[in-house]
């Protein structure tokens, strides 16, 4: 993850978790995902099942605040990300999730909150989950 041309975070394997904010999210909502991506089922096992998580297999996590993941094309030419948190509360949410991750030992890097950011991955498998709180609470 690069900003400009200085590096803000990079890990080894792991997850990269994109992290879209609404308004009402909060403590509940961050917590929620912290579990989930600390403990979900989504690495192989030795038989090459997914059967282990992050924690099991030392992974990492990059987490990317990424508010156009709230952007609704439905209607015209242009997203509109009306049903993203603004900046100011998002952050606040965003840092408490990095800071739960790193307490729950998870090892975290991160983008640059609000910055234009380059990200390079590599998917594995390739497996990609979407976790939406809305539909949990």
């Amino acid at each position: 993850m690069t900003v400009g041309d200085r590096v803000t975070g990079a890990i080894g394997p792991g997850l990269v978790v994109l992290i879209g904010i609404a308004p009402g999210d909060g403590r509940a909502e961050a917590s929620w995902l912290i579990d989930k991506v600390a403990n979900l089922r989504i690495f192989g096992d030795e038989t090459g099942r997914m059967n282990r998580c992050l924690r099991e297999v030392a992974g990492a996590a990059l987490v990317v605040s990424q508010f156009t993941l709230y952007g609704d094309a439905r209607r015209g030419r242009r997203p509109s990300f009306a049903h993203a948190a603004r900046g100011e509360r998002a952050e606040a949410v965003y840092e408490k999730i990095v800071r739960e991750l790193e307490r729950a030992g998870i090892e975290t890097a991160t983008g640059e909150f609000g910055a234009t950011m380059s990200l390079t991955l590599t998917n594995e498998g390739p497996v990609t989950i979407l976790l939406d709180s809305d539909k949990t609470f």
